[in-house]
């Protein structure tokens, strides 16, 4: 599934995602990236945290 959600053998859904997400998505050009990103890629997300 998109976004880093799986599916286990109960039916139940999880979100696997990056230790460091909150802090990245607290920039907005990291925000924008990974809002237009079908699965997480990370040093994506942290290159445009990284922009000024």
């Amino acid at each position: 599934m998109a976004c880093g959600w799986l599916t286990d053998r109960f039916g139940l859904s999880w979100q696997v995602v990056p230790r460091n997400i909150l802090e990245l998505v607290g920039h907005p050009k990291a925000m924008a990236a990974m809002m237009g990103m079908i699965k997480f890629d990370l040093a994506a997300l942290e290159a445009a945290a990284r922009e000024d």
